[in-house]
Parts: C-alpha cells; sequence; structure tokens
C-alpha cells in the first residue's frame, strides 16, 4: 500500500511541477467519470464499480502548434486498486497542406473494429485534391493493457485477465507489444456525394507468439436524401510460425435520420477457423455487443438500433442484436448464438453534467448453441466535468 500511495504520489507531484505555475496560459480541466453496475450469469450475480479522473491541460504553441496532455487514476472495486495512465498526450502541427501528430495518440481503422484506441507514436498526413494521405507507426507496448485490449494469442488473453499488480508493474501493467504500420487514404466527398477511406496496416508482434498480420480495408458511405448506406470489407494475411493464411470480415449497412430520431440497421461477418478460410483476427478487442463482450472474430452480427431525442435534455436507445458462429462447414447447423436486447436512457443535466442509465440480456436459450449461459447488466454512468 505504501508503494502504491508513492508512485501515485509522484505522478501527481510532477504533473501539478510542470503545469500548475502556467495554468492561466492555457485551457485547463478535470473529469470524473463514474461508472456503476450491477450483473450476473445463471450461476450467481455481481457488483462493479469503476471509476475515472482524467486531469487534462492543452494548448498553443508556435504559430501553428498544439499541445494536449492528459492523465489519469483508475479506481475500483473488484479488485480493490488504483492504477495510473498516461491517457491522450502529444503534440500536433498543422500548415501548409500537411498535419504532424506525435504522442500518444488516437487512431482507428475505417471499419472501427480492427485496430482502433490510443498508440504511441506519431501520424503524418498531407492534404490534396484528391484526398487526404497519412501515414503513421504506432506501438501498443506501452499502454495500460486494459484500456486497448489486445487478445489475439492465448498469452495476450491470459495477461489480460490477470490482475494489476504494484509488485510486479511492468510484468501485469503494460499491453502486449505490437507495432502498427498504417498508410491511409480518405476522401471527404468523392463526386460531391460519397465519402470513401482505404488502409493498409503492417501488425508486428515483439511477443514471443510473433503473430504478424496484414490488413487491406477499405469503407464507403454513400448518402441519398435523408437516408446513408454503406459498405466495408477487409482481407487479412496471418503468418504464424512459418505459416500464411487468409481471413477476411465485412460490414454492410444503412440508416435513416430526422432532427429527433434516427434508425440504423447493420450487418457484420468474419470468416471462422475451416479451410480454406483462418479466423479473422483483429488487433484490438472491439466489443461488437453491449452485454455480450465478443470480438468480430468466427462469428457474424446483425443489429437493429432506434434513438430519439425526446427532449432537448434526454434521449433513448433501444439496442436488438442477434449472434451466430461463421464456420457454416463444422458447426452442424448450430449457429445461432442467441439474441441481445440493450436500452440506454441519457439525460444531460447540465452542459457539464451528464447521468445515463442503461440495462440488456443476452439470451442463448432462443439460439442452438450449446454451453450459453443468460447474461444480463443494469449499468449507471455519471460524467462531471468540473472545469
Amino acid at each position: 500500500m505504501k508503494k502504491r500511495t508513492t508512485v501515485l504520489s509522484l505522478l501527481f507531484a510532477l504533473y501539478y511541477l510542470l503545469f500548475v505555475p502556467c495554468l492561466w496560459a492555457y485551457d485547463v480541466g478535470l473529469t470524473l467519470d463514474q461508472n456503476a453496475n450491477y450483473s450476473g450469469v445463471e450461476s450467481g450475480t455481481a457488483f462493479a464499480y469503476n471509476g475515472l479522473a482524467i486531469p487534462r491541460v492543452s494548448g498553443l504553441f508556435g504559430g501553428s502548434g498544439e499541445f494536449y496532455l492528459s492523465a489519469g487514476i483508475n479506481y475500483q472495486n473488484n479488485p480493490l486498486s488504483f492504477v495510473p495512465e498516461l491517457l491522450r498526450t502529444g503534440l500536433s502541427s498543422r500548415g501548409n497542406g500537411m498535419e504532424i501528430s506525435l504522442g500518444r495518440i488516437t487512431y482507428s481503422d475505417p471499419l472501427g473494429f480492427i485496430a482502433s484506441g490510443l498508440f504511441d507514436g506519431g501520424r503524418f498526413s498531407y492534404y490534396t485534391e484528391i484526398g487526404t494521405f497519412s501515414t503513421g507507426a504506432l506501438y501498443t507496448g506501452l499502454l495500460y493493457k486494459k484500456r486497448i485490449s489486445i487478445d489475439m494469442t492465448k498469452s495476450d488473453e491470459e495477461s489480460n485477465r490477470a490482475a494489476f499488480d504494484y509488485d510486479d508493474f511492468t510484468g501485469s501493467y503494460f499491453a502486449p507489444r505490437r507495432l502498427l504500420v498504417a498508410f491511409d487514404w480518405e476522401h471527404q466527398g468523392i463526386g460531391e456525394r460519397v465519402f470513401a477511406r482505404l488502409s493498409l496496416i503492417n501488425q508486428f508482434d515483439f511477443t514471443d507468439a510473433e503473430l504478424h498480420s496484414q490488413y487491406i480495408t477499405g469503407k464507403m458511405i454513400v448518402p441519398f436524401r435523408i437516408f446513408s448506406f454503406s459498405l466495408g470489407g477487409c482481407l487479412e494475411v496471418i503468418e504464424n510460425s512459418g505459416s500464411m493464411e487468409m481471413a477476411f470480415a465485412a460490414e454492410l449497412g444503412t440508416a435513416w435520420k430526422s432532427a429527433s430520431q434516427g434508425l440504423s440497421l447493420s450487418a457484420r461477418c468474419s470468416s471462422a477457423e475451416s479451410a480454406p478460410m483462418a479466423k479473422f483476427l483483429p488487433v484490438t478487442t472491439i466489443a461488437q455487443g453491449k452485454i455480450l463482450p465478443v470480438k468480430l472474430s468466427g462469428i457474424s452480427v446483425f443489429s437493429l438500433d432506434y434513438t430519439a431525442r425526446l427532449h432537448r435534455t434526454f434521449s433513448i436507445s433501444l439496442t436488438p442484436s442477434y449472434f451466430l458462429l461463421s464456420d457454416f462447414k463444422n458447426a452442424s447447423g448450430r449457429l445461432f448464438m442467441g439474441p441481445e436486447f440493450f436500452g440506454a436512457f441519457y439525460w444531460s443535466i447540465l452542459p457539464d453534467v451528464s447521468v445515463n442509465l442503461g440495462c440488456g440480456v443476452f439470451m442463448p436459450s432462443l439460439g442452438n448453441v450449446p454451453g450459453g449461459k443468460t447474461l444480463w447488466r443494469a449499468e449507471l454512468n455519471l460524467v462531471l466535468a468540473l472545469f
């Protein structure tokens, strides 16, 4: 406990020694994000509380540059712990049709489920009449493992499940070591209508598993009056122990939106481990369900999402989804994992205070995959932007 207190004290002391003397010149803020949930399966229930305190400082430098620094303290009850983090922090400069970003920056692939979140590294973008061309190198090995959630291998999964321990800081804190080299092209309006983005992502594994992968991915969105249509896909090459395998994922969606309501329908699918294709492996785990925390790997998901603003301060959303296994050859017809139903209520009490209440259930009894258990969760989220 003494060591824990010492580490936290040093982090906050460094933060304030560097920035408090000149806060008057910069934009300063503190956000408290609190989340409590009560969840369970058929065999039991559990209560979990997780909070995040985020102090931040941002400002300008030079003629065209800006910096942003944010830190955080995660605190939770199960198990009781306080975990320090360095969140989005970096420098950026824009001018002459170019932009450079360095530090702990955000990145997302066109589909949003291959590599998405915070990364350490840099990106360079060049703006032209035929679109924006970008390239970057992004590293994961210095991030808190729960922030980015990588589980491409069994070793990754075991590391993510293990609790953080101050006595083994380096062994229990950091995410698996991956280096991403990404090349992107984006156009906001081909023919003044079509949004398109293409990416080539190379993932290099610096863990003992040495599971390397490459992704060619793209997405386009076509608006039509109050509707929009989207189509995206990804082809993956997996290099493991000298062998090479192919995998794929795809996404199809349509949406309708008015001034106060919105309705969207989406379908996502990914290849399973069935010849001639391998199981699709994204770099980061992006949960495809609100209740069922599965990544898009060997499954397909169909979702309907309805949102409505009932008042200028509050709105609701309803999201039913259905999950299927993608292994059509070897599943003997047992493909239907079951449906999930989730609803949420959002209330913006003040511009700096919001309360969100959500609840949902996953029901494998309405599928035919053996061994599934009913999952449910009710959660309350409070966000306070103090200044």
